[in-house]
């Protein structure tokens, strides 16, 4: 007995003997492993393995490495230790058998992760976030005991393996949001995960709706789903998360309503949908008292905020932005939170600012832009001090800005833009303005003037204070913001001179002081504004020249427009994109932008007396050729006067039977036409017939030229008149036309044969189109298309919009007066007539042509400096011609 005693000690012993000496094995192999594994990274932190050394009495012992009670390696913890590796080595880290969590988290980490991770097989943590890992996830199937996998924040590719989870029944955490994985739809393997407490699958190309057993999932507490693909509706099952506390859904293209059941989830405290295309109102939200941070931000929601968001004493961030939301704020808002955060800016808001936003002094951005509040800011905004950012422009505010609020020492921004503000622009308060950078005031109805003490808010890069009632100089002290950046006060009523200390502001780059009453100088020292881009002082009484130094800027806006500025315009300003700069600056000039007068200098003097010799030549020239004119005209007028009185008593029209010629498909009959040839219709009269309007039982219109075949008829509207009537007599029964009709119905009728010919066989956009011809022995009628806008005479010289001035040389000018010129020589070299058709006679045209030869040789004299700009003597001379001409030939 004793014996056998002895021999179980014996073998106790020595099974003793052998486990030590295989842990002591199993010890030094991960002694091995581990310090190979040092070698397979670098650290940024010196000391991150110090304690990494083949001398030291336990592996146990290494900085990040945790063993359990047998001295085996059962977890790896180097997050944020700024390791880096080009490939991480999951061959070595995997030898470790006992190994349970591993933590490379937050480091520098690249290449893939390779097949090797799948003989870690007692992995419970997965832990490789924000890092640089690529390549494809490997299959995950063989790690049966995760509970954690943490792969968010990286490069991955391809399909992310979902399909080898779906046997991991312990797994509570999935975060591989983050990564540019291959489009895919929302995975079901994920709805078999009922303990998942932690889902993060944001920006990780989802597409397709979120599944309706998403309700399903009843221990999950964070659910975030945002900037994706996913369309549809939020499902109404998610109502059934009542442990959810984080729902996030932003950047994706959800739409309908909030579903019925939301105000289920009693512990959301963390609500962001933003950006997506949901509707509908708030009312569901009403209930969920524990919100802290709620954003619906750039969405379609509808009606009024809840009064109940004024009770929830949680609540530190509301971003309601860009929807169609009405109503008024809750008048509780801020009350009883900690509200550090309001954006409700471009809805339809009315009403007043609640008073209590900042009650408990944590509010640091207020944003209500672009609404219709109304009233005055909150007195007591002025104890704010952790505002940082105030933006309430573009609403109906008004009343006076409480002072304190300009001296608030964290504020960076103040917006009041496109208000009803009113008072002083600015209280000396602004000198404890030591954060601001940025003070839009513009389009309010701010008054005084600008304190000295602006200087103070040194941080200042922006100040907008334009379209307000301000007055005053600009203080000299302005000179001491550094920072500023860009200066707007145009249209006010600033007053004075330009201070020389602006050009102090080192880093500014646009100035506009436009529409002011600022007189004086341009300031020399603008030329040490180096960064300075813009500069606008266009419509001030600003006098002097205009400095050469302004062309060592690079700028890009120069206007100095309706001013009082007088001297040369520097040649090197004189550049097409300046041109308009310089206007309504009439005592300017200039040697290369032809805008301007010639400057006169010892190098044009002497052509001075040659000028006005020329000058005097030419004028006395044209007025001996256009007396000549009238006089010859005159008598040939008296001459035709005297005819037509003869012909009138002789002359009487019988009933006629027209030919009609058609040289368009029409739409008419000749009787439609005949009964139009009424004095009601007529809109004008020239040398060979009248012109009225015909209206065809469709609507449409026509031109009807009416012509008489003899000159008896051809000059006096009232034979036209009577003539028109004997014409419209119905008689089928022709009869021979009078002696002296049949005396001149040879010649008159080629004429009108000519003209039928020619304009029958043109087609152009600037002639009218002639339908067809009217004929008969006595009278013809030619139907053109009607031309509501009247004739090129009108335009010419006639009142209203589209009228070309006499005075006007300009380029369009000269274009329109070298075309008449073109017509005057058509005229005198025997062009056909019929071309002038569409002016009030051809002998009307050629006459004024004539008239325009002279015009044109003064606007030439004038462009080419020979002459002084539109002398007025000349020109009225040459109008008192140019009426005598056109009623002489026209009566």
């Amino acid at each position: 007995m004793r014996l056998l005693i002895r021999f179980d000690h014996v073998m106790l012993f020595f099974f003793l003997c052998f486990v030590q000496f295989h842990l002591s094995i199993a010890q030094s192999d991960e002694l091995r492993i581990l310090l190979r594994l040092k070698t397979s990274f670098q650290s940024s932190s010196a000391n991150v393995f110090d304690s990494w050394s083949s001398s030291s009495q336990s592996h146990c012992n290494f900085s990040g490495i945790v063993c359990d009670s047998n001295q085996s390696v059962i977890a790896i913890e180097l997050d944020h230790k700024g390791l880096v590796a080009k490939n991480v080595p999951f061959d070595l880290i995997c030898q470790l058998q006992s190994l349970q969590r591993l933590n490379l988290s937050f480091n520098f980490l690249q290449g893939p992760v390779t097949e090797h991770i799948q003989y870690c097989t007692k992995l419970q943590l997965f832990h490789l976030a924000k890092n640089s890992l690529s390549g494809q996830v490997p299959d995950l199937s063989s790690l049966k005991e995760l509970q954690s996998i943490h792969l968010d924040g990286n490069r991955f590719t391809g399909v992310f393996p979902f399909k080898s989870l779906e046997n991991l029944t312990s797994l509570s955490v999935l975060s591989v949001g983050d990564n540019p994985f291959g489009p895919t739809l929302f995975p079901s393997e994920v709805l078999k995960f009922g303990n998942l407490y932690w889902l993060y699958l944001s920006n990780c190309s989802l597409g397709g709706r979120i599944p309706m057993g998403i309700g399903d999932l009843t221990e999950l507490g964070n659910l975030e789903l945002a900037d994706n693909a996913l369309f549809g509706e939020i499902p109404s099952d998610i109502g059934k998360l009542k442990n959810l506390w984080q729902l996030e859904l932003y950047d994706n293209q959800l739409s309908g309503k909030l579903p019925i059941g939301f105000g289920n989830l009693t512990n959301l405290s963390s609500f962001d949908a933003s950006n997506n295309s949901l509707s509908g109102d708030l009312s569901e939200l009403k209930s969920l008292t524990r919100l802290s941070v709620l954003q619906l931000f750039e969405n379609r929601f509808s009606g009024e905020i809840p009064e109940e968001f004024g009770e929830f004493k949680n609540l530190t961030e509301l971003s309601l932005y860009t929807n169609d939301l009405t109503g008024p704020l809750p008048r509780k808002l801020g009350f009883w939170s900690n509200l550090s955060l309001i954006d409700v800016s471009e809805n339809r808001l009315s009403g007043s600012i609640p008073p209590d936003l900042c009650k408990n002094g944590k509010m640091t951005k207020m944003l209500l832009i672009q609404n219709q509040f109304t009233g005055e800011i909150p007195p007591n905004l002025v104890n704010c001090s952790s505002l940082t950012r105030l933006r309430l422009s573009n609403n109906s505010l008004s009343g006076l800005v409480p002072s304190g609020i300009w001296g608030l020492p964290n504020l960076n921004f103040i917006d009041l833009a496109m208000n009803r503000f009113q008072g002083p622009i600015l209280p000396p308060d602004i000198a404890n303005a030591k954060s601001l950078a940025q003070l839009r005031l513009r389009s309010n109805r701010f008054s005084g003037e600008i304190p000295p003490e602006i200087s103070k808010a040194t941080s200042l890069n922006l100040i907008d204070m334009s379209f307000n009632s301000i007055s005053g100089e600009i203080p000299s002290q302005i000179g001491e913001l550094k920072q500023l950046d860009s200066l707007y006060i145009q249209s006010n009523n600033i007053s004075g001179t330009i201070p020389n200390s602006l050009s102090l502001c080192s880093s500014l780059t646009v100035l506009d002081l436009s529409s002011n009453s600022i007189t004086g100088e341009i300031p020399n020292s603008f030329s040490s504004s180096s960064a300075l881009n813009s500069l606008n002082l266009s419509s001030n009484q600003i006098s002097g020249q205009i400095p050469e130094s302004l062309a060592s800027l690079r700028l890009s806006l120069l206007d100095l427009s309706n001013n009082r500025l007088s001297g040369a315009i520097p040649d090197s300003l004189s550049i097409a994109a300046n041109f308009g700069g310089f206007a309504m600056n009439p005592n300017l000039c200039s040697s290369t932008n032809p805008n301007f007068r010639p400057c006169s200098s010892s190098s044009t003097t002497k052509s001075t007396h040659f000028r006005t010799l020329l000058f005097s030549l030419l004028s006395f020239a044209i007025v001996v050729l256009f007396s000549s004119l009238y006089y010859i005209i005159f008598v040939k007028n008296k001459y035709r006067d005297h005819n037509n009185k003869k012909n009138n008593n002789r002359e009487t029209l019988n009933p006629q039977i027209w030919e009609v010629k058609s040289f368009r498909r029409l739409a008419f009959t000749e009787r439609e036409i005949i009964n139009s040839i009424k004095d009601e219709n007529l809109i004008g009269h020239g040398g060979s017939g009248n012109v009225y309007r015909a209206v065809l039982s469709n609507g449409t219109e026509l031109a009807v030229k009416h012509i008489w075949n003899s000159h008896s008829h051809s000059h006096s509207h009232s034979s036209n008149t009577s003539a028109t009537s004997a014409m419209l007599s119905s008689n089928q029964n022709p009869t021979q036309p009078p002696p002296l009709a049949r005396r001149r119905w040879k010649p008159r009728r080629t004429e009108f044969e000519a003209e039928v010919a020619a304009l029958s066989s043109i087609s152009h956009v600037n002639v009218v189109k002639l339908y067809s011809s009217i004929s008969s022995e006595e009278s013809s009628l030619l139907v053109y298309e009607y031309l509501p806008n009247g004739s090129l005479w009108d335009r010419l010289h006639g009142k209203g919009k589209g009228r070309v001035g006499r005075c006007s040389l300009g380029r369009r000018g000269l274009k329109l007066r070298w075309a008449r010129l073109r017509g005057w020589s058509i005229c005198t070299t025997g062009a056909i007539a019929p071309s002038c058709t569409e002016m009030s006679s051809l002998a009307t045209y050629c006459w004024m042509s004539a008239l325009s030869l002279g015009l044109l040789i003064l606007g030439w004299l004038r462009l080419f400096g020979l002459m002084m700009p539109c002398p007025i003597p000349l020109f009225f001379l040459l109008g008192l011609l140019a009426t005598s001409l056109q009623s002489m030939h026209t009566r």
